[in-house]
């Protein structure tokens, strides 16, 4: 079975330099490109399926955004803002050395390749925005800051499987070997007990946000979104308490009028590991101008 190679590329922060881990499928030396961009606790290996899909066309490249998985955690929590995001996926670029780029993000990562994809001179020529988009409902972020930056620890990889599926029943359907699959990547050994790959940190900033903040948020993704010339696709899990069916039928009518996929009985947010998923961004990435 195919498998990735590790690498990691130095990214600039306020505090002097960190190193962001990304996962990279495929041959290297293939000019088309495709970028996976995991939720705000998670990593790249969450993209596994998907990459395995795609690799027989593309070069894939599966960072965990700093903070997670394999990367560095930041000294300054305040840093885990999407500026500092989105700065590191230019250096990934960079290092890439890709021309024209297609990005995938899911969640958090959605708005890190919205980021990417809205700058001047932008190489992203196709995006894909999995339940995300420019207003999030306040019943999905009270979800999330529930569970966000809290310490556990777990003595085996199926107790913490059903620990992390209690907070995960919005992923939708999977089996058994599926959801360990998703886990083990998330979980590292500390010598005595299995604990998150992630900075409990990563909840300071986002628990930090204040009703005008978000407003204020709200404003400048849709301005970003509006931005976006290159072929949109949103995939939305059609029982999704983060992206409302409505906001997602907006994003059809603005902007680069995205093309709405959604998934029924799944919610916030469709891990693209499901052969539906899968094929729905297989068509797109691969469909004709």
């Amino acid at each position: 079975m195919t498998e990735p190679r590790l690498h990691h590329v130095s990214c600039l922060d306020g505090s002097g330099l960190h190193r962001m881990a990304y996962w990279e499928w495929g041959d290297a030396a293939n000019p088309a490109v495709l970028v996976c961009l995991h939720g705000l606790t998670r990593q790249g290996r969450d993209f596994d399926v998907l990459a395995r899909t795609m690799v027989d066309r593309y070069r894939v490249v599966c960072p965990d955004v700093v903070g997670r998985g394999r990367s560095d955690w930041l000294k300054e929590p305040m840093r885990y803002v999407l500026p500092q995001y989105v700065a590191d996926m230019v250096t990934l670029l960079a290092r890439l050395d890709a021309h024209t780029v297609h990005m995938v993000g899911t969640s958090m990562g959605g708005l890190i390749a919205l980021g990417v994809a809205a700058l001047d001179g932008s190489p992203v020529g196709k995006l894909v925005l999995n339940d995300i988009g420019p207003r999030l409902d306040a019943t999905g972020l009270a979800r999330i800051g529930g569970y966000v930056g809290q310490t556990r620890r777990w003595k085996t990889l199926d107790e913490a499987a059903d620990a992390l599926w209690s907070i995960s029943t919005g992923f939708g359907p999977h089996t058994r070997e599926q959801w360990l699959t998703l886990t083990e990547p998330q979980l590292m050994n500390d010598g005595a007990d299995l604990v998150p790959r992630s900075d409990p940190a990563i909840a300071v900033p986002f628990k930090a946000v204040t009703p005008e903040m978000a407003a204020a948020g709200e404003v400048a993704l849709w301005q970003s979104y509006d931005r976006l010339r290159c072929p949109t696709l949103l995939t939305r899990g059609a029982e999704s308490d983060l992206l409302a069916h409505a906001t997602a039928q907006e994003m059809t009518t603005r902007g680069p009028r995205a093309r709405l996929v959604e998934f029924a009985g799944v919610g916030h947010a469709p891990t693209l590991v499901q052969p539906e998923q899968v094929q729905a961004i297989r068509e797109f990435l691969l469909s004709s101008p």
